[in-house]
């Protein structure tokens, strides 16, 4: 009849030793719904549980911890490392992921890739393996499982990447290439400056005092954006010196206040991540056809550059040559913009030929001195 009110059948059950009700026009419907309220919280779609999936977890994990706390860059990489979890254990219950399940993820990832034959970085695995640490801690913290899978993860065997310093004869080529093409304030700015390449995109002249001979970094371009704000982190804000190798360079490049320092070639415009990969790979091919590469049909089949020599380096390489200069390790942390002294001190341990080779002298300057002092005690006997 129109306007007639149920009574509704209402049924209690308990899950995980927490009351739950569900309710029906008729006792008959209310089990049944009941029933189908048991199955969403046994198979993790209703609510916060261990019976979760890892998938349903990632999400909200990344929304709640995430999505407020961190940069447009770091939450694409979050987004990233949390993709490989979901497509390797995504379909699993939370509470039942083991460790074994986590490491097989690590030793995959550091495993060749089938079409390039390439491994992961060192960088790219711990950043993997650090996403998720913070994933199933967090799960552990919020008692959704009894015990952290991901405590004792091993990070599998990889290379350190492309962190690396120029070697000399690299830094010769490099040098002699910066004199005649387009790229070349830009290449200085990186080996005698140490800028991040996404500094130098945000960098305007605004920002370079050439009368006190200072560049202020005070914000990069965001990964993956076009858009210009804060830097990395508060410690990238910082003061850089002038080096004598790159002032004349920008006292004669020198623009208005407010143009961006390094433009793109043909339409003047400010570089991107796309256009200044574009500059790096234009000057590399130049200098490695100066340097003897092999063409065949205006195509390098044989290249004289070590495959793993890119932007970074020569910012690796203005760490070292602080090193070299005797520069301490807490002034370097600064300049080099670093948030934590301990990958400063990486680059630290990183002793370069000429290092080497002082110390050498240094030995042969000892020896001599020894000698001397030897014969000057014979003689007086």
């Amino acid at each position: 009849m129109p306007g007639k009110k149920y009574e509704y059948e209402t049924v209690t059950f308990y899950y995980n030793g927490k009351q739950h009700k569900a309710r029906g026009k008729t006792l008959r419907e209310a089990h049944a719904k009941a029933a189908q309220k048991k199955i969403a919280l046994e198979t993790g779609a209703l609510g916060l549980s261990g019976s979760m999936t890892v998938s349903r977890w990632a999400d909200e994990w990344l929304e709640t911890y995430k999505e407020q706390s961190v940069g447009e860059g770091q939450y694409k990489n979050y987004e990233l490392y949390l993709g490989i979890i979901k497509s390797s254990i995504g379909g699993m219950k939370l509470k039942d992921v083991k460790d074994v399940n986590l490491q097989k993820i690590l030793n995959q990832r550091a495993s060749p890739d089938a079409e390039t034959g390439k491994c992961k970085s060192k960088s790219d695995l711990s950043k993997l393996r650090y996403t998720i640490k913070s994933l199933f801690k967090r799960a552990r913290i919020s008692r959704l499982i009894p015990y952290d899978p991901a405590e004792d993860l091993v990070l599998p065997a990889s290379k350190d990447g492309t962190r690396r310093s120029v070697t000399q004869a690299e830094r010769a080529n490099i040098l002699a290439m910066a004199e005649s093409h387009y790229a070349g304030l830009w290449i200085k700015a990186l080996l005698y400056c140490g800028l991040r390449p996404g500094e130098t995109r945000a960098l305007n002249w605004e920002h370079i005092d050439l009368d006190t001979r200072r560049i202020h970094v005070l914000q990069a371009m965001k990964a993956g954006t076009t858009r210009i704000a804060g830097p990395k982190s508060d410690s990238s804000v910082r003061i850089i010196p002038i080096r004598d190798e790159i002032y004349d360079d920008l006292v004669a490049a020198r623009g208005l206040p407010y143009m961006p320092v390094f433009t793109q070639p043909t339409t003047g415009k400010r570089h991107t991540k796309s256009s200044m990969a574009c500059l790096w790979e234009n000057f590399k091919r130049e200098m490695d056809i100066v340097c003897g590469a092999v063409l065949y049909r205006n195509q390098i089949i044989a290249s004289t550059i070590a495959p793993d020599l890119v932007p970074y380096c020569l910012r690796h390489t203005y760490g070292t040559d602080m090193q070299d200069a005797g520069i301490p390790i807490n002034v370097a942390k600064y300049l080099m913009g670093h948030s934590d002294i301990s990958t400063t001190a990486n680059i630290y341990t990183h002793i370069s030929d000429d290092a080497i080779a002082d110390a050498a002298d240094k030995f042969k300057a000892k020896g001599s001195n020894d000698n001397s002092n030897d014969k000057s005690s014979k003689n007086g006997s």
